[in-house]
């Protein structure tokens, strides 16, 4: 739900769900055979977990990190992993990368930048569920273009909080 002010927008687990398979549907509607999905950890592992399931492809797992200040709400230094992450083999062929979002674009830009200069990467794709409208990066794929760049307010940033002493109240009877 995208608040009147346009700022905020709040989205449930069925809304998520729900997006994670339009998305899924997009990629299939293209045509484009791919042999592996790439997700940036954190945001892109659950999407990235779905199409994985999908497509029956395998999904390899690259780390990134660029919020950190004010409760993740800020975007500070990025940090990409040396290394990805594979359940077998290389990162190679015709690869999917998947994210969240595209919300400055510096961070898919960047790992799109590093992936093409791999010479075992023959085609290489993007997909997201949101790309924000400040975006300096336009994914292959997106669901939704949020033209006035709201924040969004994930299902599961509940957990960033939540400690396992918060956690444990809920089971007591």
């Amino acid at each position: 739900m995208l608040t009147d002010d346009g700022k905020h927008l709040y989205v449930s687990w069925d809304e998520y769900n729900l997006l994670i398979e339009r998305l899924a549907l997009k990629v299939h509607a293209s045509g484009w055979e791919f042999d592996q999905i790439l997700c940036l950890a954190r945001g892109g592992m659950r999407p990235g977990d779905v199409l994985s399931r999908v497509f029956d492809k395998p999904l390899g797992i690259m780390s990134t990190s660029s919020y950190r200040a004010e409760a993740g709400t800020i975007q500070g230094r990025l940090d990409i992993a040396k290394y990805i992450t594979m359940p077998k083999g290389e990162l190679a062929g015709r690869v999917l990368l998947v994210d969240d979002l595209a919300d400055s674009g510096v961070t898919l830009k960047a790992v799109v930048d590093r992936l093409r200069s791999m010479p075992a990467i023959s085609e290489l794709r993007s997909a997201v569920i949101w790309t924000k409208g400040v975006s300096t990066f336009v994914p292959d794929y997106h669901v939704e273009l949020l033209e006035t760049s709201p924040w969004i307010h994930q299902p599961f940033e509940e957990y960033d909080d939540l400690r396992p002493e918060a956690l444990a109240k809920k089971f007591v009877v």
